[in-house]
């Protein structure tokens, strides 16, 4: 039927954007062989400045690159894979995540068939003074989620160090059924998001949108945004946002 008709809950606008799966389309990157790549979220949007992507692999797949003026997130949606990263070894399961720095070689390999990376990119911005970032290698279940403004309802896990020297940052929330945003958030930070589980309804500007697990969103600095989880089952999403520098 959506063939037939051109039904998709996908809308694209200036300051935010709702991408659902029905609409995905695979694009080759280059230093990744084997593999199937969607890119979600990118500045050729003219509004994102970063990029999200989600890269699928299995055993033939391969990745490898030097991450130049950009630093990776990587966050294991599925399956298992190796990463080398610098000169480092690691074997990475569903719910790891990779920070990689500026100037950083990186290779994935050895993947479990269907396995899934989520993948967010940013242009680094450096801070005088503060410290040089690392390599960081961890997973979700070491990371605990805390009550959001104190509610226990609402609980968020803060992946990256809050520390001066990253200009971003990769949280997962995690919201009973019926449970909310505390307000309409506005803010000088921009979002890129991807439901993990459940669904809700996404206030995103002055539009409301229905949303479940698999859905992408990217909202602009000050897009107001707002979220109530919905059915009988937990809501969760990964986002991304800029953290840390004067706003330019």
């Amino acid at each position: 039927m959506n063939d037939l008709f051109g039904f998709t809950r996908t809308v694209v606008k200036p300051r935010y954007a709702l991408i659902t799966p029905d609409g995905f389309v695979p694009s080759a990157l280059p230093g990744w062989r084997n593999a199937v790549a969607v890119v979600n979220i990118s500045p050729v949007m003219n509004g994102p400045r970063f990029t999200q992507l989600q890269i699928t692999l299995d055993a033939n797949s391969s990745g490898a690159g030097n991450t130049g003026v950009l630093e990776h997130v990587y966050y294991v949606l599925a399956g298992n894979c190796s990463a080398k990263l610098g000169a480092k070894n690691f074997r990475l399961i569903t719910g790891s995540y990779v920070f990689i720095p500026p100037k950083t070689n990186f290779q994935f390999g050895n993947a479990g068939k269907g396995t899934r990376l989520l993948v967010f990119q940013k242009k680094f911005e450096p801070l005088a003074r503060a410290k040089k970032t690392s390599i960081l290698v961890g997973h979700e279940s070491d990371v605990k989620g805390q009550p959001f403004l104190g509610n226990e309802h609402a609980r968020l896990q803060v992946l990256l160090p809050d520390q001066p020297e990253f200009d971003l940052t990769v949280n997962i929330f995690t919201y009973q059924p019926g449970a909310t945003l505390p307000c309409v958030e506005t803010h000088v930070m921009e979002h890129g998001l991807l439901m993990l589980s459940g669904q809700g309804l996404y206030r995103l500007d002055a539009d409301y949108h229905p949303v479940t697990a698999g859905d992408v969103i990217w909202m602009a600095s000050y897009c107001p945004q707002w979220f109530v989880a919905m059915g009988q089952t937990p809501a969760s999403y990964i986002y991304y946002k800029d953290v840390n520098r004067a706003p330019q």
